[in-house]
């Protein structure tokens, strides 16, 4: 079809609205490839953005995201970038049954969280009035305590097994790097007993 800028916009929006992710990616990409100029290709970057996040296709997400953030910097709507790509890492390993019980993120692999932590702390500062701040804000709070309770969780395993020397590195990494967390009481018992 022969659709304008503004078609192919509204086809990919229509999708995004019917909850047809796959099919929105599509339109989206074919906007951006033929019209990459003009209002509806930056508005098309973002929605492909939120359309990858919503079908867990993480890394084209954070693509579309870095890409909004390094061609429009001066947009309006970049402080959403920068939230979209905070929640894309916050909600990476949960999966499905993360979304319905909010597992735990101490009990994985921190990489994502400190991807999401650096996303919100960028909003934050180069944002401090945006909308999302104040959400962004609390979800820091959320990953500081995370991944101090991640230190903790190592530290513990370390000590279980006889590895003091490792116990107590992980016990002052959490201490020294998430001071004044619900983790540290814990952390300095660990250290104590290591």
């Amino acid at each position: 079809t022969n659709l304008n800028a503004e078609g192919l916009y509204k086809l990919a929006h229509d999708a995004m609205v019917e909850g047809n992710y796959t099919r929105a990616i599509k339109m989206f990409e074919t906007l951006e490839a033929r019209y990459p100029y003009g209002r509806f290709a930056q508005q098309a970057v973002l929605e492909l953005a939120y359309a990858n996040y919503r079908t867990g296709e993480t890394a084209a997400a954070v693509a579309a995201c870095d890409r909004y953030i390094r061609t429009f910097p001066n947009n309006p709507n970049v402080d959403y970038a920068y939230y979209l790509k905070g929640l894309v890492h916050f909600r990476e390993d949960q999966g499905l049954l993360g979304y319905v019980y909010e597992l735990d993120l101490s009990e994985r692999e921190p990489k994502g969280m400190r991807e999401a932590f650096a996303a919100f702390k960028e909003l934050v500062a180069k944002f401090p009035d945006s909308r999302y701040a104040q959400d962004a804000t609390d979800r820091m709070v959320y990953l500081t305590n995370a991944l101090a309770r991640y230190e903790v969780n190592v530290a513990r395993y370390y000590y279980n097994r006889g590895a003091y020397v490792a116990a107590v590195n992980r016990a002052q990494a959490a201490i020294i790097g998430y001071p004044r967390t619900a983790a540290s009481e814990r952390a300095l018992d660990l250290l104590a007993r290591s």
